[in-house]
Parts: structure tokens; C-alpha cells; sequence
């Protein structure tokens, strides 16, 4: 009597079938990892956007209450009142000095500074109250925009 061994190994089936299943775990991993690195650069572009337009408004909000004949045609430097700084518009980023900030001239930036009463009762009224809005846009286009009141104040 012979007797048969018979040796175990893997088909041909069987190691297509697994070659199949490997290749789409490994594709699935980096179609995440892809997309996670994309959106990774907008995180960063939009933290940048929302830190400009919050340096703008805090030197905004740090100058008087008011508005000189200067608005809108002085220069940065000569902005000494809150109202100044209504429609002004940066084509880049400047300093407040009016300096461009050349890594950053891809940002555009626009004020706005309107009359707004507060209060549910016009406890302040809109004579002695402004909110200032920046509005800051990227190079992806996904606008960022802070606002904050200043009052008329003693």
C-alpha cells in the first residue's frame, strides 16, 4: 500500500482572491490619507485669514471713536478714528504701517463701518455705537469674516 501525502499549499484562486482583498484595503487607506492631506493646506489657508482679519479689526478697535474728513482716501498711518477705516480695501495684506506683507499678497481685505444701535431698546444708540466688519478673502475663496462693536464711550 502507498500511501499518498498530499501537501498543502495555496491555489492560484486563492492567492488572487487575497492579492485582490490587499489592494483594496491599501487603496481605501490612501484615498483617505490623500484627502486629509488636501484639506490639510485650506485649514491652514483659513487660520491664516481669520488671524489677518483679527489683527485688523484689533487695530481698528483700539483707535477713538470717531471719523475724520481723511476717509476713505488717507493712508493707513493717518487713520487715527474708527470711522476712518470705513471701506477701506487692501489688494495684499498691509502692516499698519501701510508696509505690504509679501507673503501674504494673495489676501484681499475689506472694512466696513456702519452706525449699529445696540440694545433691545436702542440702549445704545446707533449714533454712539459702530460695528466694524473685516472680511478677509483667500486664494481658495472661502472668506473669513470677524466683526466687533465700538462704542462711544466716556
Amino acid at each position: 500500500m502507498s500511501s499518498h501525502v498530499r501537501c498543502r499549499g495555496v491555489t492560484l484562486i486563492e492567492l488572487i482572491v487575497t492579492i485582490v482583498v490587499i489592494t483594496a484595503a491599501v487603496s481605501a487607506v490612501l484615498a483617505i490619507v490623500s484627502s486629509t492631506a488636501a484639506r490639510s493646506a485650506d485649514n491652514l489657508v483659513q487660520t491664516q485669514a481669520v488671524t489677518i482679519a483679527q489683527s485688523y479689526l484689533n487695530e481698528i478697535l483700539a483707535k477713538p471713536f470717531g471719523s475724520d474728513p481723511c476717509a476713505p482716501a488717507c493712508s493707513r498711518t493717518q487713520m487715527n478714528a474708527v470711522g476712518d477705516y470705513n471701506n477701506l480695501t487692501d489688494i495684499g495684506v498691509h502692516d499698519e504701517q501701510g508696509n505690504a506683507v509679501t507673503t501674504l499678497a494673495n489676501y484681499d481685505v475689506r472694512v466696513s463701518v456702519v452706525g449699529s444701535p445696540l440694545g433691545t431698546v436702542n440702549v445704545v444708540p446707533a449714533t454712539q455705537s459702530v460695528l466694524v466688519t473685516v472680511t478677509v478673502t483667500p486664494p481658495n475663496g472661502a472668506i473669513a469674516m470677524l466683526s466687533g462693536y465700538r462704542t462711544l464711550y466716556p
